[in-house]
């Protein structure tokens, strides 16, 4: 049947008006878990292999197919680089959890204590993360943010509430930390570390 002149971009317009354009899905729960379970395995077979770790080895750690992790993370440097950052990610879940459950200080307090977790875990990674093609400067870039944000945060409620002296510099405090665990080469300087963290506390009282 022959339309009526005109009823043909008639036709077209409220067809362009009708459509429905398809609404982003949220990651499954098993790919989130995948890509949780990815991480975990691979800093564990990055600290016993380095940085050239077979990426068949993790997919088979992970108990998932080889092309699930390639769909993940699709070349070794991505997945070294994902690994540090979700030890750094964890620095930020900390400082907001602290935040919001702990008075000042003492949120000041756990989340250096985590920071030393932090610090072990990057001693183990750091091998392979600094044989990745061009440097890892860039990751470095991108978590030292993250990591400055957090502790500026909690420092800053902590000179409100009166607990610290307002010119105390938080990044000095972890740059502190960090020279501890550079200078103890032996397994127990995360101990020592944490009784650093109570004598710079201490020391930073008004």
């Amino acid at each position: 049947m022959r339309l009526p002149e005109g009823a043909s971009g008639f036709r077209k317009i409220a067809m362009k008006k009708t459509t429905i354009k398809p609404v982003a899905r949220r990651p499954r729960a098993d790919a989130k878990r995948n890509r949780e379970r990815i991480l975990e395995v691979a800093k564990q077979v990055f600290t016993r292999r380095g940085a050239e770790a077979s990426m068949d080895e993790i997919a088979k750690r992970a108990k998932i197919g080889p092309g699930t992790l390639y769909r993940h993370f699709p070349t070794r440097d991505e997945l070294l680089a994902a690994v540090y950052i979700t030890e750094v990610e964890k620095l930020a879940e900390a400082q907001r959890k602290f935040s919001a459950e702990l008075p000042p200080v003492e949120a000041l307090r756990a989340w250096m204590l985590v920071f030393i977790d932090y610090l072990a875990a990057k001693k183990i990674i750091a091998p392979a993360l600094n044989a990745m093609t061009g440097g890892p400067s860039r990751v470095f870039r991108q978590t030292n943010r993250v990591m400055e944000e957090a502790a500026h945060a909690l420092a800053s409620r902590a000179v409100d509430n009166r607990d610290l002296r307002p010119d105390i510099d938080p990044m000095d405090m972890l740059r502190a930390i960090y020279g501890v665990s550079s200078a103890g080469s032996s397994e127990d300087w995360p101990a020592k570390a944490r009784q650093f963290v109570e004598i710079l506390i201490q020391g930073s009282r008004p």
